[in-house]
């Protein structure tokens, strides 16, 4: 609040406000869908492999977002009725657990496609040896190791949020996972085409490697989508911690509104990809809605 009034003040850019019942559509939208992902896993058995579940940890990263702007939008109209203040001590620790769940969203979206990047990248190079390498108990592991280092990264942020020291590592990561999923992707592009003369002559190889070949092409869709609906909100945190006073700064930050509802917009896109480029997603879908009717 403060640095929107501060942006009034030193740069003519007027601030770009999104109506809140655009908000409640897109995010009551992301929830429905990605509920609609996790059941159809849960309820075909065809699904239960190492991918779909990190796929899932993906769709609650997702939800998360939207259920974040929701309840953030719902504590902003309550505190306009006069129900909550602004400044009181239930409200603070009510703002730090929303915080904690923003926070909680960015980072389980970021592992989770770190995850589903290195399991394309093993299924791959290393198809042979995949259901042994990726095991369905190493990959519940893996979830739980990431959901654990989340959710105690999450609480630590939001409660050191005002640090420099918090900000800034928590700005670098995610750059950094970015970087290193992008040198994941190059190294698998480069070396699928050299691999796939060395097992050329295996039965059945040359379509077990264009469904591999698939399922990288959608991750590196996800990625695009993800490093667009995500990025201007990172930029605008490290913009309003390190130059609030900057008018061109504070310019780019009248558009808050708007970089929060890209952020929703990832949790509406990520389910009709999974549902547009997964045959057996799509298979599953049809028979949930057939059963319905």
């Amino acid at each position: 609040e403060n640095i929107s009034d501060l942006s009034l003040n030193i740069t003519d850019c007027t601030q770009v406000v999104v109506p809140e019942e655009v908000f409640f559509t897109v995010a009551a939208a992301g929830i429905l869908e990605n509920m609609l992902i996790l059941i159809a896993v849960v309820r075909n058995k065809n699904l239960h492999l190492p991918m779909y579940f990190f796929i899932c940890s993906l769709a609650i990263s997702d939800m998360l977002g939207s259920l974040y702007k929701t309840l953030e939008n719902i504590f902003i109209i309550l505190c306009k009725m006069g129900y909550l203040t602004r400044h009181g001590d239930f409200e603070k620790k009510l703002d730090d657990a929303m915080d904690s769940m923003f926070i909680l969203s960015l980072l389980g979206s970021i592992f989770s496609l770190l995850a589903i990047a290195a399991d394309r990248y093993i299924t791959i190079f290393y198809a042979l040896r995949y259901h042994n390498i990726m095991t369905l108990r190493r990959a519940l592991v893996i979830l739980a190791i990431i959901w654990t280092f989340c959710a105690g990264s999450s609480i630590a942020i939001a409660l050191f949020s005002y640090e420099a020291a918090t900000v800034i590592p928590f700005t670098v990561l995610f750059p950094l996972m970015m970087f290193f999923i992008l040198c994941l992707y190059v190294h698998m592009f480069l070396l699928a085409r050299s691999h796939a003369k060395m097992i050329a002559s295996l039965p059945t190889s040359t379509v077990h490697q264009k469904t591999n070949m698939k399922g990288a092409i959608t991750l590196t869709i996800f990625l695009g989508v993800f490093l667009c609906c995500w990025a201007p909100f990172v930029l605008h945190i490290l913009l309003a911690r390190f130059c609030p006073h900057n008018p061109y700064c504070a310019c780019y930050m009248s558009i808050f509104h708007v970089n929060g509802t890209l952020i929703m917009c990832n949790a509406i896109i990520d389910p009709m990809i999974f549902a547009f480029r997964s045959p057996e997603l799509r298979s599953t879908f049809k028979k949930m809605f057939y059963c319905s009717r």
